[in-house]
């Protein structure tokens, strides 16, 4: 299991209002674009943007980062290994699975395994 990106988590009332600025930062456009029940998503550069209602926005605010990894199911084992408690379990997702672990210290981490072809177009930059 590999760690493949890992995402700052910025929260926001709008996408309209933070992507200008995410924009000019990174130089780029968001690589995702998605709705998740009631919250949109925004994954520019090393920032995964987070706009909704602050009542929708504080059920995800637990999680300090989202992490995408190669192998939802190895990691797991190593946080089980570690000591780590899942507090939401493996869901689908509009970009593969996740779920979310605290660890034994107490961090709370969103962790994602995407589908083949976005871990082919983000990370590895194929067309």
């Amino acid at each position: 299991m590999a760690i493949l990106k890992t995402y700052a988590r910025l929260w926001a009332d709008g996408l309209d209002h933070s992507l200008p600025l995410l924009r000019a930062l990174t130089g780029a456009e968001p690589d995702l674009l998605f709705r998740f029940h009631e919250i949109q998503l925004a994954a520019i550069g090393d920032f995964l943007v987070i706009a909704g209602p602050p009542a929708e926005r504080a059920k995800y605010a637990h999680a300090s980062a989202t992490v995408v990894v190669s192998d939802l199911d190895e990691l797991s084992d190593a946080l089980e290994a570690a000591g780590a408690v899942v507090t939401t379990p493996e869901t689908a997702s509009p970009t593969g699975r996740f779920l979310y672990a605290r660890h034994a210290d107490g961090a709370e981490v969103e962790y994602v395994e995407w589908a083949p072809e976005l871990v082919r177009r983000i990370v590895h930059r194929e067309p």
